[in-house]
This record gives structure tokens, sequence and C-alpha cells, in this order.
């Protein structure tokens, strides 16, 4: 398809056919954690590597979120690769309105009082590098410290597609 330059919009696509065009881009599937008198986490799948020299990684949170206030102020924030067995932490870290912590209790607190959930895929401890406002959202940029991942090959990610969770089989 050529689109003629007289022909381009000047205006952005509306939000709900942006989201729709979105739906067919497959992520990975991640939950963030943040310390805070109240420990907060969520369900992302806007997480990417950015850089290795330094290590950077970033991923984007609402800042209408329940979840913001806590990741606004912390230092350090947890970030778990889940695997394709852990469709329902996704869906517990998704859902507002809950105390996710208290649903899905195979939890600890690691490094810098990050929870840091059990049987992820991989696990990283991030030192918070830079928080970016973008639109409605918060880029948060993020230098990992501590890692862990599973050794065994046969674990498999989880997947968002088209609005659902999925694997790679």
């Amino acid at each position: 398809m050529t689109l003629l330059a007289s022909h381009v919009p000047a205006a952005p696509i509306e939000p709900d056919l942006f989201r729709r065009m979105l739906r067919h881009q497959a992520a990975s599937v991640v939950v963030v954690t943040a310390p805070g008198e109240r420990p907060a986490g969520f369900t992302a799948t806007s997480f990417t590597s950015v850089s290795l020299r330094p290590p950077l990684v970033s991923f984007c949170l609402d800042r209408g979120s329940s979840s913001w206030p806590t990741v606004e102020q912390a230092d350090y924030v947890g970030v778990h690769i889940l695997s394709r067995g852990q469709e329902q932490v996704a869906r517990t870290f998704a859902t507002s309105g809950i105390d996710r912590f208290a649903v899905h209790d195979s939890w600890r607190a690691g490094p810098h009082q990050v929870p840091l959930l059990d049987g992820a895929l991989a696990w990283l401890v991030c030192r918070v590098a830079q928080r970016v406002h973008a639109g409605d959202h918060v880029i948060v940029l993020a230098e990992p410290v501590l890692g862990e991942h599973a050794d065994d090959e046969t674990y498999q990610p989880l997947v968002y597609h088209n609005g659902r969770y999925t694997d790679l089989r």
C-alpha cells in the first residue's frame, strides 16, 4: 500500500483503532513489582531491553493505574518474565481493585525489599534510572542490578497476542 504525502492525515489515529492495531503485535508478558508500604505490582506487555552498555530496560505504566503512586516513589523495581504456566499470575496482576499480593501469595521480599514472584522464567531487580512522561503513560527506564533465570531450556515464555495469553508451542 502506498500513501501519498498529501493524503496522510495530520491528526493521530483514534485510540480504539490504535489499540485494535496493536493487538496484532505479540508481546512477552511480565509482572513489574515495587516495594512500598503496600507493595505494588502490575502486568505489562511493554517491557523491552533498551541498551547493553549500560544495561537498561524499559516498561510503560498508565499514570491512572493504582500501581503508579508506588512505582513513582520506588528506587528499585522487579521485573518478572512469566512462563507459559503463569497465565493466572498475569491475570491476577492485571486485575484492578484487589490486593494482588494477597491473592498471589507465592512471593518474597528480595533485595531492596522488591517483591520477587516465585516461578518466573527470569527476574530482574532494577534501579530506576529515569521516568519519562509520555501521554497518559510513563516510560520507566531501569538499570538491572541483579537477576536470575531458569536454566531449563524447556521453559517457554507467556505471550500476549490478539487479546489473549498464549505461548510459543
